[in-house]
């Protein structure tokens, strides 16, 4: 099991020093209201595995800007292979992110996927089955991240490619040779991505399958685009070669338009609520935030169930829209899965069914405070 026993902030957002101690597995609850930095502090966890954290803040974004020192977050993490020691922040002189694990520069962020997995939730991403693709196709990648980290790297090598691409075609005159070989590595790496979702989606509808409950319902997965349908029609060299081909011929209307026709940056991941076979976009309020509740927990036994140990969950505001017994039917949940579970709410009676089942810490004006231990409802 992997589990934070200590996290330290050190000029990050609205802490100009901050630290939690003594921590444990199992659930951890900040309380307190709007503005104190109860978010930020479920960002500094989201900052100990790859990429931009729950927010998807630039690097000096994060910089607290009453203190001149950059930021920094560290941690002592529990894993099953001992303790690690882990941090983070902002390099003053390239103004680049830096890793460090047990003291040593890592070559990247990457070295955090070792030791620690982290998934979220956040109150900006009830809105995403409302959303435009672009949202959901940035929720399905984040997902395959905390999965399979090597897909980042793919994602922007293919988003390099094609910004080249398309400034070669809006400029006019390309190189043949030049342009014949970013849409190689396009038609490879965009192959490379949808198989990724191809598969991975496969994994997740099969984790939401073994973990629908009456009160967070099944989903139904599909990665859905253009080459996603190559690939389920042909082999992937098969696939290469005919987006090489699409991409080769949309070229005059590409360099007019800019970008790219097709390709995966034009994906998308339709949900459906299986049991009324209805779009998520067309459900509820209340049967959306479950339809995606569900599929967070089913990310987080399926990443539990290939890696061996449970994700860190970042649960951002998460209970306020629940009735009391779908709020319950969560805690059980959470419970259940095992792992280390960070909740934040403005109310802290929306925990009360937690009781001493949880370790509850109140957040206001920038400062962090332990409560005492809570004593079980009668």
């Amino acid at each position: 099991m992997t589990f934070i026993q200590t996290l330290k902030l050190h000029n990050f957002r609205c802490y100009p020093g901050a630290a939690l101690e003594d921590l444990s597995s199992g659930l951890i609850v900040l309380h307190g209201p709007n503005g104190a930095g109860k978010t930020n502090v479920l960002e500094a966890v989201s900052l100990l595995s790859p990429g931009r954290g729950l927010r998807g803040a630039k690097n000096l974004e994060i910089q607290c800007q009453s203190a001149g020192q950059p930021w920094a977050v560290a941690a002592s993490v529990q894993t099953d292979y001992g303790a690690v020691q882990l941090g983070t922040g902002l390099d003053a002189a390239t103004e680049k992110r830096v890793v460090r694990v047990n003291g040593e520069n890592a070559r990247g962020q990457n070295a955090l996927a070792e030791h620690v997995a982290c998934v979220w939730l956040t109150p900006q991403m009830d809105r995403l089955f409302l959303d435009s693709s672009s949202h959901r196709r940035r929720f399905l990648d984040r997902l395959i991240f905390a999965f399979d980290p090597g897909h980042s790297g793919r994602v922007s090598r293919y988003e390099n490619a094609m910004r080249q691409r398309s400034k070669l075609l809006q400029e006019g005159a390309a190189d043949l040779v030049w342009l014949e070989g970013l849409e190689a590595q396009m038609a490879e790496t965009g192959c490379a991505i949808s198989a990724a979702r191809l598969d991975f989606t496969a994994r997740l509808q099969a984790a939401c399958n073994s973990s629908e409950t009456e009160y967070f319902p099944l989903a139904h997965l599909q990665a859905i685009g253009t080459i996603e349908e190559l690939l389920e029609k042909s082999s992937a060299l098969e696939a290469e070669e005919m987006f090489a081909y699409q991409l080769k011929e949309s070229r005059g209307h590409d360099g007019e338009r800019g970008g790219a026709s097709t390709g995966p940056h034009r994906s998308d991941l339709a949900v459906r609520y299986a049991a009324k076979d209805m779009a998520a976009d067309q459900c509820s309020t209340g049967e959306q935030k479950a339809l995606l509740i569900g599929i967070i927990m089913a990310h987080a036994k399926l990443i539990a169930g290939e890696r061996g140990s449970t994700p860190i969950l970042l649960l951002d505001e998460v209970a306020a829209h629940l009735d009391k017994t779908r709020r319950g039917a969560l805690y059980d949940l959470l419970i259940e899965l095992g792992g280390q579970v960070w909740l934040t709410g403005t109310d802290e009676n929306l925990f009360s069914a937690l009781c001493s089942r949880a370790q509850f810490f109140e957040v206001r004006n920038s400062q962090l405070h332990r409560a005492s231990q809570k004593r079980s409802a009668a």
